[in-house]
C-alpha cells in the first residue's frame, strides 16, 4: 500500500529524531571518554609518607593495609587518604597517600581533614569532661547553660541532644529525618544558636531517633557556658591538648596545608574525572562540624574509649551505652557515638564508631573496645567505601 503525505512526515521525524538520540548518546560517550582521567596510574607508582613509628609485631598488618590503601586510590580514582591505628592507645602505623591539591602537593599524616558529623563524638568528649568536673549536668534543661535558647513544648536535656533525640531540627516543612544546612556566616555561637532558637521541636525528646546537625550546635553553646571560654579555647585546652591532638582546630574555612575537597565531574562514577570543590563556610556549626584533624589525632581521641584516664570509667561506659527511647526501644547511638558489632578475625567484636562525610570528603574512626584496637581514615572525596576499607585494615591488625 502507497504511503500517504502524513504517514511519510511520521516517517521522517522517527529518522530525525532518532539521529538526534544518536547524536546525543555519542557525544555523551565522546564527553565521558575525554573526562576519564584517572589521578593514579597504578598502585605502584602512588606517593605515600608515613610518620617513623615502630610497628613491631604488627608489621605485616601494615604491610596489608598499604595494598588495601592503594587498592582503594585506583579503585576509586581517589586523590588522597590517610590512615592511622592505635592499639591500646599507642600509635603503631600512620600513613598518607596520594594527593591532598591539584598542584599534587602530597598528603602525608600531618594533612588535615574536615570531619563534618565526626566532629559529634570529638565534642562528646568535652562535654563528658565537663560532666566528670561537676560543672555540667547531662539532664538539667539547657537552658540552666543556655538561657538564650527558650523553652519549647517540652524539656530539652544535653543527654537528649547528645543522643540524637531531642527533636532540635531545621528541615524543611515537616522534615524530621535530617537538618537543613545554614547558608550564612556566624560570628560566634550565641549568633549560631539564635537560626533555630524560635524553631519549635519537632517530636517529644526521646520518643525518635533523629540525625541532627542543630542538635550538636547547642551542646557547643552548651560546652561553652558551662566550660567559661569560648568553644574552640575551651577544645583546645581541656580536649586537644591533654590528648595529644596537636593537629585538630576548630575553624571556619580550611587552610593552605589542609585537604582539598573533591567532588566527581559527571554524575555517575569517579572514574569520569574529579574537580576541586568550592570550600564551604562552617562558621556557624562549630562541634557540629566545624572541625578539622587527622587520622593520627582521632586515633587518640577514640583511645579515650579504652581505658580511664581523661575520663572516669562511668562516663566512658555511658558514651558507648545505645539510647534507650520512652518506647523501651534501643538505638544503635550513644551519646556521640554508634554502636555495633562487626566480624574481626573471624570473631565477633563491639565497635564504636562515627563517620563524616563533608561535602568532598569522608571521615571514619573506628574504635574496638575489647580489641584495645582504634583505626581511623580519611579521603578527599565523598566514598561510601572508607568504612569498609577501616574494617579491612582492622581486621588485617585483629589478627596479629
Amino acid at each position: 500500500m502507497k504511503p500517504t503525505r502524513r504517514g511519510g512526515e511520521a516517517v521522517i521525524a522517527a529518522i530525525v529524531a532518532g539521529a538526534a538520540v544518536v547524536l546525543v548518546v555519542g557525544g555523551a560517550i565522546l564527553y565521558v571518554g575525554s573526562t576519564v582521567k584517572p589521578v593514579h596510574t597504578s598502585a605502584d607508582s602512588i606517593p605515600s609518607a608515613a610518620d617513623t613509628v615502630d610497628a613491631g609485631r604488627h608489621l605485616a598488618a601494615v604491610e596489608q593495609s598499604r595494598r588495601f590503601a592503594r587498592a582503594l586510590l585506583v579503585a576509586e580514582n581517589l586523590p588522597g587518604l590517610s590512615v592511622a591505628v592505635a592499639v591500646d592507645g599507642a600509635i603503631v602505623w600512620t600513613e598518607g597517600f596520594g594527593y591532598a591539591a591539584d598542584d599534587l602537593t602530597p598528603v602525608t599524616p600531618l594533612t588535615r581533614f574536615r570531619l563534618g558529623a565526626l566532629s559529634k563524638p570529638v565534642t562528646s568528649v568535652a562535654a563528658a569532661l565537663l560532666h566528670d568536673r561537676g560543672s555540667l549536668d547531662l539532664d538539667a534543661p539547657v537552658q540552666r547553660y543556655v538561657p538564650a535558647y527558650p523553652q519549647k513544648q517540652w524539656t530539652v536535656t544535653t543527654r537528649q541532644l547528645m543522643g540524637d533525640v531531642a527533636g532540635v531540627h531545621r528541615g524543611r516543612g515537616d522534615n524530621t529525618d535530617g537538618d537543613s544546612m545554614p547558608n550564612q556566616s556566624c560570628a560566634n555561637l550565641d549568633e549560631a544558636v539564635e537560626l533555630f532558637a524560635g524553631d519549635r521541636l519537632r517530636f517529644e525528646p526521646g520518643t525518635q531517633h533523629r540525625y541532627s546537625i542543630y542538635g550538636w550546635v547547642l551542646v557547643s553553646a552548651v560546652i561553652e557556658k558551662a566550660g567559661g571560654e569560648p568553644f574552640p579555647r575551651f577544645m583546645e585546652r581541656h580536649v586537644f591538648g591533654p590528648l595529644g591532638m596537636d593537629r585538630t582546630v576548630v575553624v571556619d574555612r580550611v587552610g593552605l596545608d589542609d585537604a582539598a575537597s573533591y567532588t566527581p565531574r559527571a554524575i555517575l562514577r569517579h572514574r569520569l574525572g574529579i574537580e576541586e570543590d568550592g570550600p564551604p563556610d562552617y562558621s556557624c556549626l562549630a562541634g557540629a562540624g566545624a572541625l578539622l584533624s587527622t587520622p593520627g589525632d582521632l586515633v587518640r581521641l577514640g583511645s579515650v574509649l579504652l581505658k580511664p584516664g581523661l575520663l572516669k570509667a562511668a562516663t566512658i561506659a555511658s558514651l558507648q551505652t545505645p539510647t534507650r527511647l520512652v518506647s523501651g526501644a534501643t538505638t544503635t547511638y550513644a551519646l556521640g557515638w554508634t554502636v555495633g558489632s562487626v566480624q574481626l578475625a573471624g570473631r565477633p567484636a563491639r565497635m564504636v564508631s562515627h563517620r563524616g562525610s563533608p561535602r568532598g570528603g569522608t571521615v571514619s574512626l573506628l574504635t574496638f573496645p575489647d580489641l584495645g584496637l582504634t583505626v581511623a581514615a580519611a579521603a578527599n572525596m565523598n566514598l561510601t567505601s572508607l568504612t569498609p576499607f577501616a574494617l579491612q585494615v582492622a581486621d588485617a591488625f585483629a589478627r596479629q
